[in-house]
């Protein structure tokens, strides 16, 4: 039974993986708006639309000041762009979170964050997708980018490595060009979002190994 689930989520994420048709000259010319551009994932999506010969409207927050109007930003902007994103057959390309996926410890404010954007975004689809609709919903699971304010949040609480902010942003930039529903960088962490169906509510030995706590002191 083991050998027969591990071979079919192989087989998943092969075939998940393998239909990729990115076309690089497909964005050529492309209208791009980009919120965040200051810092992060968003710099590192600006700098490579940029290269690829998209034009580009930016706009960016200081970080803190983000981290309190986050969701309800993206609300608001969705719901000014969607009459010219739906004339135009357009796409949404919402950087998200594993944490908006899967609850991990301390972190509760920014993963009810990503959580509401989750299923704000996700209802949106089903909308669209019933009033036939053809605008592309793209969400992207991400991990820690490699960037010193986030590493400094995380310092002595979390065993988990930063991902290299251009290949994150470069994947973001794939789903976004191919239409795809979902983008998770780096892959397993697709793999960690089934696993949360099939075992939601882990051990919290097993949640332990992920953070730099010991039982005492998370008591």
């Amino acid at each position: 039974m083991k050998v027969l689930l591990l071979t079919g989520l192989g087989a998943l994420f092969f075939s998940y993986y393998w239909d990729d048709n990115f076309d690089p000259a497909g964005l050529q010319g492309a209208r791009v708006l980009l919120t965040g551009a200051s810092a992060g994932i968003g710099e590192e999506l600006a700098y490579l639309y940029a290269r690829l010969g998209a034009h580009l409207v930016l706009t960016a927050h200081t970080e803190a000041l983000l981290q309190k109007v986050n969701f309800l930003s993206y609300v608001q902007l969705t719901s000014l762009a969607l009459p010219s994103l739906t004339d135009s057959k357009g796409s949404l390309v919402v950087v998200s979170s594993l944490l908006g996926h899967v609850p991990t410890s301390f972190s509760s404010p920014y993963s009810a964050a990503k959580f509401a954007l989750d299923g704000f975004f996700g209802s949106l689809r089903r909308e669209l997708d019933v009033q036939d609709v053809n605008v592309a919903i793209t969400m992207c699971v991400l991990g820690l980018r490699d960037r010193a304010s986030t590493a400094e949040g995380v310092r002595g609480v979390t065993r988990a490595k930063a991902a290299p902010g251009p290949k994150a942003a470069l994947a973001v930039i794939r789903g976004g060009a191919t239409r795809a529903p979902g983008v998770f960088y780096p892959w397993r962490f697709h793999l960690l979002c089934l696993l949360r169906g099939w075992l939601p509510h882990p051990r919290a030995w097993f949640i332990r190994q992920e953070l730099n706590v010991t039982a005492a002191e998370a008591a």
